[in-house]
């Protein structure tokens, strides 16, 4: 039996769904999920008049989304230098 190599540890992650969404944008959309429950537990709207706070399902999913929006701001981009003719 053959230990695994770190580059045999490294090429895992890169498979499955970290191969479309990388580690970090990941760990955003997790923790807007949780902070979109969080926020759902605290501001209860027991009439159900608010559309927001009435359904875990739609809090979690705009948490999620937002977290996204927030990891994504520290990305870090790609610039392509302009070519001289």
């Amino acid at each position: 039996m053959t230990q695994p190599t770190l580059e045999n540890k490294s090429n895992r992650w890169k498979s499955g769904i970290f191969k479309f969404i990388p580690l970090p944008t990941m760990i955003g959309i997790l923790a807007g999920a949780i902070g979109g429950y969080i926020y759902y537990k605290q501001v209860v709207c027991v009439s159900g008049g608010c559309p927001l706070t009435s359904n875990p399902f739609i809090t979690i999913i705009w948490g999620g989304l937002v977290g996204y929006l927030i990891s994504d701001m520290f990305k870090k981009r790609k610039t392509s230098k302009p070519t001289e003719k």
